[in-house]
This record gives C-alpha cells, sequence and structure tokens, in this order.
C-alpha cells in the first residue's frame, strides 16, 4: 500500500519528486481517451460508458485491491473528511483532488506519486472533480479546477507547477463584481469539475441555499461563465436568472429576478461537443424552500438549458420543475444519446433530476421524444405562495423512483422498527402525500421522493449496446415544515427538518416503504422499465430482513463488456452487475461507504483496473471512517 506522506506549508507547492527540467510533456489522444478516464463522468456526453472489455462477467468474481493510497496527508491531526471526487486518467497518470486540500498525481498502474500541488490559504479543490485541458496554442496540456474559495486555478499537467501564463500566476479570482450582485460577503464557491470545449473552461456556481428571511433568496449569482483557457479572461457569462430585456425575465414576478441567487449549475454538465451545444442542469433558486417573494414559474431554475457552447448564446431550455419549492433542482449531467427510431437516428438527451422522473428529449430542438405531460399537483397552505397548478410528467417511462407515501406504506418488516416509524408518523402529526405535494404551514410533511433524490448529482449512465439507461437510485424522504419567522417570512425549520431525519438515526434506519435504495435500468427503445433490483443490505437489521436496500451517493459507470459497477450505497460495499439482466456478480465490503462514482481505465501493465474513492460520509450520513483511493484489477497471469 502506497501512503500519501506530502504535508505541504500554506502556500503553493509543488512536490520535491519533480525535478525543475527534463519533465516528458504529454498530450492526451483519442486512444487515451478510451483507454482511460478523461473527464469526471468519463467524457463530455456523460455517458458514463468505458469500451474497455478485459473484466468481464465472467471473471468479475475474481477482482482483487491491486494498490491503494491514503488522502489524509502526513501530520494531520484533525478529523477524517469526506470526499466526492472522481479521479482522472490521462495515459498512465491518474489526477485527483483531495479534501485536505491539494490535487495529487499518481501513477495509474501503482499508485505511486509523481507529484503534488497544494492549494494555498488552506482552500481546497471543488469537492466533486477536476478537469483535463489537453493544452493548445502553445501551451501545454494542464489540470483546471475550482475551489472552495471561488479560485479558478490552472496548473501543468506534467509538473503540477502552476501555469504563470493563466490569470494571475495560475489562477483567477471567479468572484466578480457582476456576480457578487450583493457584495462580497455572501457565499460563491465552485463544487464540481469544470466542463472543457476547445480553449474553454465552463465553470459551475456555488451559491449556497439561502439562509430564509426577508432577503434569503438574495446574493451570488449562480451564472455560467467560460473562460479562456490559455490566459484565463472571461469569454462569456449566461445569466441563469435573466435580465431586463432577456428571455425569461418575466416568469419572475413583481422584480423577484433582481440579484436573485441559486439557479446554478452545482452538479456536472455536459456536451454535443460535434454540434458545439452545452447543456447545462440548473438548481432551484433561492430561498429553495419558499416561493412567495418570487411568483411565476421562475426560469431557468430547476431546468435544462442549451447555450452555444463557443457564445453561451441561449438555444433552448426545458423546465423539469415549475417554481420550484422543493430543492428538487436539475443538478446531474443530462446524458447525450442516439436513439434509433426505424431507420432514423435521433440525437437525445436523457434528463433526470431529484424527483426520479426521466425526460427523454431531441437535444437539438428541446422538444420531448416521450411526451410529456402537465398534471395537477396539490396547492399550499402557506399564505401568499403561489406554486404552479401543474408539472410536467413524462408519459414514458414510469417513475424510477417511489412517489407515494401513506401511514399504511411505511418501512414493514422488523417488529421494534415498525413501530418506531409509526410513532414518529403519528407523534409529529406528519402529513403524507404524493408528488409536489407543497411544504405545510407549521406541520411537518412529506412529499416523495424528497429533496436528496430519487437520482441526485451523480446521474445515471448509458449503455449504447444494450440501448440501456442504467441508474441508482434513493428512496429517502425527508420531513419538512414552514415556520414563521419573528420578520414574518418564513423559513423550513424544526427537529426532523433535515436530510435522513424520517428514520431511526441511532440505526441508521429510515421509515420509508423499501427498498429504500434501487439499481433500475430503462430501454430506451421502448421507455419501458427492464428491471428493478434492490440495491444495498441494512446489516443493523436480523438475518432475512437485510435486503432493505440503501441510500446512495455516487453513481454507476458501465463497461463494453456488459458490466455495471456502483458503489454509493451507505452499507460499505462495492458492487458489479450484469448490465443486461441486472443480475448480482460481485462484491466487496470496504472499511467506509463510497461517496464517489468509481471509475475505469487500462493500466500501463496491460491490465484494466476499476478503481474507487472511499471515505464514507456526505449525503448518506455514513460514518467518515476511510481516505483510500482504491484500484482493484483482475489477478496478474
Amino acid at each position: 500500500m502506497t501512503t500519501f506522506m506530502s504535508r505541504l506549508s500554506a502556500g503553493i507547492a509543488v512536490a520535491a519528486a519533480i525535478g525543475a527540467a527534463g519533465v516528458a510533456r504529454y498530450t492526451a489522444t483519442q486512444t487515451d481517451a478510451a483507454d482511460g478516464w478523461s473527464a469526471s463522468n468519463h467524457d463530455q456526453s456523460a455517458n458514463r460508458y468505458s469500451p474497455l472489455t478485459q473484466i468481464t462477467p465472467a471473471n468479475v468474481s475474481t477482482l482483487q485491491r491491486a494498490w491503494s493510497i491514503h488522502l489524509e496527508p502526513a501530520g494531520y491531526s484533525g478529523k477524517l473528511i469526506t470526499d466526492e471526487a472522481i479521479p482522472l486518467v490521462i495515459g498512465n497518470t491518474m489526477y485527483v483532488g483531495s479534501p485536505y486540500g491539494a490535487v495529487i498525481a499518481l501513477d495509474a498502474t501503482t499508485g505511486a506519486e509523481k507529484w503534488t500541488f497544494q492549494l494555498p490559504n488552506k482552500d481546497i479543490p471543488a469537492k466533486r472533480g477536476i478537469a483535463y485541458w489537453p493544452g493548445g496554442d502553445g501551451r501545454p496540456a494542464s489540470i483546471v479546477f475550482g475551489s472552495n474559495a471561488g479560485a479558478l486555478y490552472s496548473i501543468d499537467a506534467a509538473t503540477g507547477r502552476p501555469n504563470d501564463w493563466f490569470g494571475d500566476k495560475g489562477h483567477v479570482d471567479t468572484k466578480t463584481p457582476e456576480v457578487m450582485q450583493t457584495g462580497m460577503n455572501v457565499a460563491y464557491s465552485h463544487l464540481s469539475s469544470p466542463t472543457i470545449f476547445k480553449n474553454l473552461i465552463i465553470t459551475d456556481a456555488g451559491t449556497g441555499e439561502g439562509p430564509g428571511g426577508s432577503n434569503g433568496g438574495l446574493g451570488a449569482a449562480g451564472d455560467t461563465r467560460a473562460w479562456d483557457a490559455t490566459t484565463g479572461k472571461l469569454v462569456w457569462t449566461f445569466h441563469t436568472v435573466p435580465r431586463p430585456g432577456e428571455f425569461g425575465y418575466d416568469s419572475w414576478g413583481e422584480g423577484s429576478a433582481t440579484n436573485r441567487s441559486g439557479v446554478n449549475v452545482w452538479g456536472y454538465m455536459s456536451l454535443d461537443a460535434a454540434r458545439g451545444i452545452l447543456y447545462m442542469p440548473l438548481g432551484a433558486p433561492n430561498n429553495d424552500r419558499v416561493g412567495i417573494d418570487r411568483p411565476g414559474n421562475n426560469l431557468f431554475s430547476s431546468s435544462i438549458v442549451a447555450v452555444d457552447a463557443n457564445t453561451g448564446k441561449y438555444l433552448w431550455h426545458f423546465q423539469l420543475v415549475h417554481h420550484d419549492v422543493w430543492d428538487y433542482d436539475a443538478q446531474s449531467a443530462p446524458l447525450v444519446v442516439d436513439l434509433q427510431r426505424g431507420s432514423e437516428t435521433i440525437p437525445a438527451l436523457l434528463v433526470v433530476n431529484k424527483t426520479g422522473l426521466l425526460f427523454t428529449l431531441n437535444r437539438v430542438t428541446g422538444k420531448p421524444i416521450f411526451d410529456v405531460v402537465e398534471r395537477p399537483v396539490p396547492k399550499s397552505d402557506v399564505p401568499g405562495e403561489q406554486v404552479s397548478p401543474t408539472q410536467p410528467f413524462p408519459v414514458k417511462p414510469e417513475p424510477l423512483t417511489q412517489m407515494t407515501i401513506s401511514r399504511h406504506n411505511l418501512y414493514k418488516g422488523e417488529p421494534q422498527h415498525q413501530a418506531y416509524c409509526e410513532r414518529m408518523v403519528d407523534d409529529n402529526n406528519i402529513k403524507l402525500g404524493g408528488p409536489f405535494m407543497p411544504i405545510a404551514a407549521e406541520r411537518y410533511s412529506m412529499s416523495p421522493p424528497g429533496p436528496q433524490g430519487g437520482i441526485n448529482f451523480w446521474g445515471p449512465a448509458y449503455d449504447p449496446k444494450l440501448h440501456l439507461f442504467v441508474s441508482n437510485t434513493t428512496n429517502l424522504f425527508q420531513p419538512m415544515r414552514l415556520t414563521r419567522r419573528p420578520d414574518g417570512s418564513w423559513i423550513n425549520a424544526g427537529e426532523l427538518a433535515g436530510l435522513r431525519r424520517f428514520g431511526d438515526p441511532d440505526r441508521h434506519l429510515p421509515c420509508g416503504p423499501t427498498p429504500w435504495g434501487e439499481l433500475v435500468a430503462v430501454n430506451m427503445d421502448t421507455g419501458d422499465i427492464k428491471y428493478r433490483k434492490t440495491l444495498g443490505v441494512s446489516d443493523m437489521l436480523p438475518q432475512g430482513l437485510q435486503n432493505t436496500g440503501r441510500p446512495s451517493t455516487g453513481g454507476v459507470i458501465l463497461t463494453a463488456s456488459g458490466l455495471t459497477f456502483v458503489g454509493g450505497t451507505d452499507d460499505f460495499r462495492f458492487r458489479a452487475f450484469a448490465t443486461a439482466t441486472g443480475d448480482a456478480l460481485w462484491e466487496i465490503k470496504l472499511p467506509s461507504s463510497i461517496e464517489a462514482t468509481p471509475i475505469t481505465y487500462m493500466g500501463a501493465d496491460g491490465r484494466q483496473f476499476v478503481t474507487v474513492v472511499a471515505t464514507g460520509g456526505s449525503l448518506t450520513g455514513s460514518d467518515v471512517t476511510n481516505d483510500e483511493i482504491i484500484a482493484f484489477a483482475l489477478p496478474k497471469k
């Protein structure tokens, strides 16, 4: 086992293992893209489908740990930190952001450290990934990434040294006055990897979710921006909340668009690189539980927006949730796929969000391929809250997650926990309902699937040979309650008003109907569910009652050999399934849960590796018990 030993002082530093001269330059090729993992979701289409075939359904059961490293730096005395990062592999180098404030380059075959870049001023890289720019216009291949402090960094991929030709000696402060529209003392960060298109670095925006109160929805803009990878200069800005005179501005009543925060990409984007179209999944407006001060459908919140990737010019949008007051967002990268309808090839976009609904759109026009209907939904009992009277539902496929909860379909199984759940509902007078039931006033309520999803930022994957959409899903309901503050505004608050709180926290057992997690596949030729498989076990329950499924953080990957790999569940397991059938083929229990999506690549020794970052923590609330990157491979011959 290799241990990450570098503990560097504050300020920009690079591990001394790299000499000042003689460092080989490396530029990615198409072969590397096929054999490696060149973007967070494998490539810009976000399909997370690898063409590798060495590991197969016949031999996957023989996978074993090949190497691992610890991310915790030597001499670190604090608590272990959760990590959702997805590594990149270009050639024989793995690049990964560390929650301990560094970006690390490793030998992808052995795990040996090549270099380390330590961020200055105790800053940390975006927690969900970094990006690779292959270089251009005389500039070398570079690793580019945002940070928690709102900086955008560019470092040499070969050496880890800051690129002094980029911005201010290797970084750009993205907290510009236009974005920090209400002042500099508001939340703004970068959470996920940038998207690379030609010589553009297209960045996300972490604006926070608003503290509630009379000004809870105001703050930093969630605009998507593109920066010149060769200089760091700003190239274009897309206003995710339209300004006066821009399309969509009139969807905000009473001037409520002014200085509105949220409506941001905080997950991953995707690209139709051949057409030059960028697809942005945008979140809910702030405050994301209360919309009294923002009447209207609130474009482009909880929408997919397509823009010209060269210029940021608006092309089309599709809103998944009108006037979002559930924090449902539209946060995972849409899948860029081609669907066959007879002899016709249709350019499609597969779109999901926390509602657990799958929308199939034409990615050039934004029009539905499978019909979408507007269905009536309940009204709000909060004075002044004007929720939309309808919400969009696809005719096909059926919902991927549970869409109803009642007193009669709570957890059924172990008598002790079943009674606990029934008491929890009764003692707290929790209002239970169907999809898009608004949060109740001064009373706990639950409307499935809840703001954790569903399918969250990690998103699904697509197998182009089998024509299967595949995703892990979570059925984890969340009580919410709107209560009035002294200033007259409303806020979601109360002992139960948080993630994971509909259940027994001591035993980590949810109270909603099982399964609490599933692996779901959809036949995209027909729009029908191909299979549903319970995903995850509850070890704390008695034998015979453990097959409950478990909540997930982190997605699936697919291989051309017909395998689906997934960690994510909070039961500490890493698993492989047959993509065509959903049959379980292999699993291993690790020291922690996996809170990130795995990757696969071909090593320099000719072996295919499957690698995970395993720390625990994150949205599932599992204990942070590890700090490893773990690589698996078939036994050496």
